[in-house]
């Protein structure tokens, strides 16, 4: 792999430490924890149907590098030498050369088709602890899930943030409102995340277009993980969708189109010409953070993360009503 520089890339909820960014935006460098870097390689190398089909719903993993150093803007890239820029300030002002980062994974970055994303994290499950943390942990941990929505829903809000109309920058609502809100209040937080046109938010129509199409693929990862037996614990969903509104409406124009009319322009069209991708995806839905995620054969799938997406399915079914009735 060859990229021209590697930047500093942002995290709604999750960890910012040794993420980092090639310099055109299109792929992460993530420090590699060794059941995170099981788990996609797993993945990429399983033939069970079970398993191949989560494959769409998680970052696409590209393989794995080993950062060294610190960054040199005058120093040359190739596919073994890549200069390397800390996340956190205090890790670019260190001098002693050392190896940081170890194995890092090499993902796709989800929020590159997107012009202005608005990116939700929605951490899953009820277990909030490993089966290999200490105790202090996981006595923090079950507080943390029976004093949040994650207990009783299986899900917890994280940070999210909607860009606003007027400024056209994010508004970023931190992690400390998710943990605040009760059960009751859930449809609340997606109203904020889903909000239609005003200061904030696509036209009604359209954002229902997308709720629906999101509600759909939601709906296939649920189904894709009641059929495996794994334990997903810190793992979380990540929603994201476009708030250009002139973008996302042409992005779903183009996932509505008819085939067939597709197929007939393309037999009237000389072979050798390049097809048209067509405009992004006015939205993104997929399972992201692995570090504690494992396979578990013989115990089924994690009941936890199931009442999760049960949830998420009920707000967003809840949010589409609501919609409709504006």
């Amino acid at each position: 792999m060859t990229t021209e520089n590697i930047a500093r890339s942002p995290q709604i909820g999750g960890h910012t430490d040794g993420v980092l960014a090639t310099e055109d935006d299109m792929l992460l460098i993530k420090q590699a924890l060794p059941v995170e870097l099981q788990f996609y390689r797993a993945i990429a190398a399983a033939s069970d149907p079970q398993i191949t089909a989560l494959r769409p719903w998680i970052p696409r993993f590209l393989g794995t590098l080993t950062l060294q150093g610190e960054i040199d803007p005058d120093a040359p890239t190739s596919e073994t030498n890549i200069p390397v820029k800390p996340l956190s300030e205090s890790s670019s002002s260190r001098n002693d050369n050392k190896d940081e980062f170890g194995f890092s994974l090499v993902l796709e970055n989800l929020t590159h088709p997107f012009s202005k994303p608005n990116i939700l994290d929605i951490k899953l499950g009820t277990v909030l602890y490993d089966e290999n943390a200490p105790p202090d942990k996981v006595a923090r941990m079950i507080k943390t899930a029976e004093t949040t929505t994650t207990l009783r829903t299986g899900m917890r809000l994280t940070a999210f943030q909607v860009y606003d109309n007027a400024s056209g920058d994010p508004v970023l609502t931190p992690k400390t409102y998710g943990k605040s809100i009760s059960a009751e209040q859930l449809p609340e937080g997606f109203e904020r995340f889903f909000p239609v046109a005003g200061t904030q938010g696509l036209p009604a129509p359209l954002l229902l277009q997308i709720l629906e199409l999101l509600r759909e693929d939601v709906q296939d990862i649920r189904d894709v993980l009641a059929d495996i037996e794994l334990r997903m614990i810190g793992a979380s969903l990540l929603i994201l969708y476009e708030s250009d509104a002139a973008r996302a409406e042409e992005g779903i124009k183009w996932m509505l189109r008819d085939p067939d009319e597709d197929e007939q322009e393309s037999e009237d069209e000389d072979e050798d010409d390049e097809e048209e991708d067509g405009p992004p995806r006015p939205y993104d839905v997929r399972l992201i953070d692995f570090a504690h995620t494992r396979f578990t054969a013989g115990k089924g799938p994690d009941d936890g993360v199931l009442l999760g997406l049960d949830t998420i399915l009920d707000q967003l079914d809840r949010r589409m009503a609501a919609v409709r009735s504006i």
